[in-house]
């Protein structure tokens, strides 16, 4: 099958839909599927106010069209809201190509935070961009349900996997972390506003607050909060080193679609604390043992109080949420991905009614 996949989110920036997307992409060349990648790489960008690592693609229409249109795809994922998603949603619906959509951002919370207005007001944008998508790939459940009440009912199911090569309760203990008064309190992603790291940071716990990644607020909340350890940006083994050397992996985020960070923190052994959130919730479980609450152990806490949700980790089963994160697997994805591209193709196929 020719596949393009259209988004605004590449390398070199790091973040859940990058990841993601690369890990999709690898598979699908290595199942023999052709996939041309638009991103904002192939054109003039300038940085998005307040993400000066995120660079957007300057007026995109135009060499988006003609990719496409030399590729001639059988079928375009859109992964992206942004400037390129738009350009490849109208060639698509230009030239009767068949596509099929994600939501990976919750975009208008992120508005909301950033213009101190409703997320309302950002809706409607979301249901135009996504009604002609022949399916909206999401991660969990409960983001489909979430969606269906804004009026995007059409979703398929995606979900995320992890490096088991380097994810995995055998890391060795990163020496930065290792050697911090315990226990380790651990945050990964970007350091952002709509992360929500301030209720992490602000937590009331004992132990040593550290933080993994760069952004925006980097240098504020590094001046706010000298007591904790920032360790900018990690990766690979050193990224799974972290992880193996922490005592709870802290999730404060109440915007994140899913979260693979958590993932990945579960697969080297680490339990989650986390707000009972979508996510969360998919991943660890009200009751901490599962979203069908059927593991024999608890792999992590989730409470309104994040502090309360820490303590409770705290006395979660590494083995356990070793087991749980390994059971997130990118060829299942993988699967899941071409499922939905396959059907969105199959109607295109099929000769008109008489």
């Amino acid at each position: 099958m020719r596949i393009a996949i259209c988004t605004d989110a590449w390398h070199p920036q790091v973040n859940g839909v990058v990841r993601t997307l690369a890990a999709t992409v690898d598979r699908l060349a290595s199942r023999g599927h052709e996939v041309e990648l638009i991103t904002p790489g192939q054109f003039r960008t300038l940085p998005l106010p307040g993400y000066s690592e995120i660079r957007l693609a300057m007026a995109p229409r135009f060499g988006t069209r003609r990719t496409l249109a030399d590729f001639a795809p059988d079928v375009v994922h859109i992964a992206t809201e942004g400037p390129i998603g738009w350009s490849a949603r109208s060639w698509c619906k230009a030239n009767k190509v068949p596509f099929t959509s994600a939501f990976h951002t919750r975009f208008p919370e992120y508005a909301a935070v950033r213009t101190g207005l409703s997320p309302a007001h950002f809706w409607p944008l979301m249901r135009r961009f996504h009604a002609a998508s022949r399916a909206v790939l999401v991660s969990t459940p409960t983001l489909a349900a979430e969606l269906a009440q804004h009026g995007i009912c059409h979703t398929r199911l995606w979900t995320r996997g992890i490096d088991r090569s380097l994810f995995n309760p055998h890391a060795e203990p990163l020496p930065a972390i290792a050697s911090l008064p315990r226990p380790v309190l651990l945050n990964v992603g970007r350091v952002a506003i709509e992360k929500n790291l301030t209720a992490f940071l602000d937590a009331d716990v004992p132990g040593t607050k550290v933080v993994v990644g760069d952004g925006p607020d980097l240098v504020r909340l590094k001046a706010r909060y000298p007591d904790a350890v920032f360790l900018g940006p990690l990766h690979g083994e050193a990224l799974a080193s972290a992880y193996a050397a922490a005592d709870v992996f802290v999730f404060p985020s109440r915007t994140d679609t899913f979260g693979l960070v958590m993932i990945e923190g579960l697969a080297c052994g680490l339990p989650v604390a986390a707000y009972p959130v979508p996510g969360p919730l998919d991943v660890i479980g009200i009751a901490g043992r599962g979203p069908d609450a059927n593991l024999p152990m608890t792999v992590g806490a989730l409470d309104e109080d994040l502090s309360i949700a820490i303590a409770k980790a705290l006395q979660c089963d590494r083995l356990g949420a070793a087991v749980q994160g390994a059971r997130y697997n990118w060829d299942r994805a993988t699967d899941q991905f071409l499922a939905a591209v396959t059907e969105a193709v199959e109607p295109a196929r099929a000769p008109e009614p008489a």
